[in-house]
C-alpha cells in the first residue's frame, strides 16, 4: 500500500507513477473518451504523414501475421480509428503488390491503470474468418484483426525480439516516466518552487526536465530497436515546441502554466493546502524541440529519420460554441482534468481536486477569448525506419 501523507491523502512516489497514471477513464464529462475530439482532429490532419510512413514499411510474407502496436492508446475511440486506418492501408499495399493480405494482429498498449475495459467495449466484433479482405473493406461494423491489450510502460521492453512490424504512438511521448527528483527537492538548485510545471521555471528545473526526457526517449528507442522486425517503421507524434527555450513550452505551457497554475496558488492563499504541498506537485510533461528529439534519435543510432517536423495541431479544447464563455471555461477545466486529474486526485484528494478544477473553470470563463486564441498545440512528427 502506498504511504499516506497529510489529511490521509495517498502519497504517490515517482517510482509508482506508472502504476497510477492514466487518462481519465469511463464515459463521464471529464473522461478522455469525451474530451479527445481535439486529438482526433489533430490525428486526422496528419493522416497523409502516417500513410507516407506506411508506404515505407517492408511487406513480409503473407503467411506471417502482420503486427501493429499503438503505444499510449488510452481509452477512447481514436486508437481504434488509427489501427483500422493502418490495417486498411497495409491490406491495400499487399493487394497492389499481387499478394493476399496476411492476418493482422493489433496490440493496444498503455500503463496498467489505463481503462482498457472502456476501450475494448468500443471494439467492433471480429469479422468471420471466412470473409475475404475485399468483403471486409466493403463492409462496416466489423474488424479484420486480432486485438489484445499489453499493459506496461513503453519506456521499457513490452514485446519479444523481432516481433513487431509497425509501432504507432500519438500524443504520449511528451509524458515523462517521472518528475525528476531534484525538481521537488528543496535543497536542489532545480527545485521548482512556486510552480507546478516547467513553464517559466529556472534553468536548473529546465535542465532536469530535459535530461529526464532524453533518458526516457533513449529507453523507448532502445526497447523498440529490440522488438521491431527488420524493415519495420515507427510513426511518432508528441507535443513539441517552436522555441529554443525549454521553459517556453508553448501550448502545454499555457495549459498548465497559467490558469491551472493560478488555481493551485488560490488553494494555497485560501489555506486549503500548504505551499509545500503545491510545490511537491509537478506535471511530468516535456514538449521537446526538433533538436531535442533529433539528438536522442541520432545518439541511439538504430533508426533512420525519414521525416522529422513540427506540425501545428491547433487548440486542445473541445468547444462547440466559441462565444459561450462558460463552455470555454468548462472545456479548459475538462482538458486539464482529463490528462492530469488522476495525478491531482492522488496528490490532494478528490474533494480538493474538485475545488481546484472548479477554479480552473472560473478562470477559463473569465478569460475565454484569450484561452481560445492562445492555447494552441504544436506537435513533433517523426517517421523512423529500422534497418
Amino acid at each position: 500500500m502506498a504511504p499516506r501523507g497529510e489529511n490521509n491523502i495517498v502519497v504517490v512516489p515517482n517510482m509508482k507513477l506508472e502504476k497510477v497514471f492514466c487518462m481519465k477513464g469511463g464515459n463521464g464529462e471529464g473522461s478522455y473518451a469525451n474530451n479527445s475530439q481535439a486529438q482526433a482532429r489533430h490525428a486526422r490532419s496528419m493522416l497523409h504523414l502516417l500513410k507516407e510512413t506506411l508506404d515505407g514499411v517492408q511487406l513480409t510474407s503473407p503467411d506471417v501475421p502482420f503486427t501493429v502496436v499503438d503505444l499510449g492508446c488510452s481509452s477512447g475511440s481514436n486508437t481504434i480509428f488509427t489501427i483500422e486506418t493502418i490495417i486498411k492501408h497495409m491490406s491495400k499495399r499487399y493487394e497492389e503488390a499481387g499478394f493476399k493480405p496476411p492476418e493482422f494482429s493489433a496490440f493496444f498498449s498503455d500503463l496498467p491503470s489505463n481503462d482498457f475495459n472502456t476501450l475494448f467495449q468500443l471494439l467492433p466484433p471480429i469479422a468471420d474468418p471466412g470473409v475475404s479482405m475485399e468483403e471486409y473493406l466493403a463492409a462496416k461494423g466489423h474488424r479484420s484483426y486480432f486485438a489484445a491489450a499489453v499493459p506496461g510502460s513503453f519506456y521499457k521492453r513490452l514485446f519479444p525480439r523481432r516481433s513487431i512490424n509497425l509501432f504507432h504512438s500519438a500524443f504520449s511521448l511528451h509524458w515523462l516516466s517521472q518528475v525528476p527528483d531534484c525538481v521537488v527537492d528543496k535543497q536542489s538548485t532545480a527545485y521548482n518552487e512556486g510552480r507546478v510545471f516547467i513553464q517559466g521555471a529556472n534553468e536548473g528545473t529546465a535542465s532536469a526536465y530535459k535530461k529526464q526526457f532524453q533518458t526516457d526517449l533513449s529507453g523507448f528507442l532502445r526497447s523498440r530497436a529490440q522488438e521491431m522486425m527488420s524493415g519495420g517503421s515507427m510513426f511518432l507524434v508528441c507535443l513539441g515546441r517552436t522555441s529554443v527555450d525549454p521553459t517556453d513550452q508553448g501550448g502545454a505551457g499555457l495549459l498548465f502554466g497559467t490558469h491551472f497554475q493560478d488555481a493551485w496558488n488560490d488553494l494555497v492563499l485560501e489555506g486549503l493546502i500548504t505551499s509545500e504541498k503545491r510545490d511537491n506537485f509537478n506535471i511530468p510533461v516535456y514538449a521537446p524541440s526538433i533538436q531535442d528529439f533529433k539528438e536522442v534519435v541520432e545518439a541511439n543510432g538504430s533508426f533512420t529519420i525519414n521525416k522529422l517536423e513540427v506540425f501545428k495541431g491547433g487548440s486542445p479544447l473541445v468547444v462547440n460554441q466559441p462565444d459561450d464563455e462558460a463552455e470555454v471555461g468548462r472545456a479548459l477545466a475538462n482538458s486539464c482534468r482529463t490528462v492530469a486529474g488522476v495525478l491531482v486526485d492522488a496528490h490532494i484528494g478528490e474533494e480538493l481536486s474538485k475545488e481546484l478544477f472548479l477554479r480552473v473553470e472560473r478562470k477559463g470563463t473569465s478569460h475565454a477569448k484569450e484561452v481560445l486564441e492562445q492555447i494552441q498545440f504544436f506537435h513533433i512528427v517523426a517517421s523512423l525506419s529500422f534497418a
